[in-house]
């Protein structure tokens, strides 16, 4: 898909509404720009709030890939209530 966008005064672009969509591209978003053999490349960067980072270590996707391992072998106990968790994680 090639289109035409036209620079603006000091060298602002506005990206078109189809693109931002595709590439969730929000107000407030970085884009890093990279000059490559070829032209410019425009590479979407979202950032991740410091309370939401612990999600995204090594450590905790290794337990999260651990956790869905297990569900998919059926390894859990499911339970109707708060106190019957309660009650399971206690025993």
């Amino acid at each position: 898909m090639n289109k035409r966008i036209y620079v603006r005064t000091h060298g602002q672009i506005t990206l078109p509404i189809n693109l931002r969509r595709f590439f969730h591209i929000e107000k407030g978003d970085v884009v890093e720009v990279e000059k490559t053999k070829r032209g410019i490349l425009l590479k979407p960067r979202k950032t991740i709030d410091s309370t939401q980072a612990y999600f995204w270590t090594k450590e905790w996707q290794e337990e999260e890939r651990k956790v869905d391992e297990d569900y998919k072998a059926g390894r859990f106990k499911e339970v109707k209530s708060v106190k019957q968790f309660l009650k399971e994680l206690h025993q």
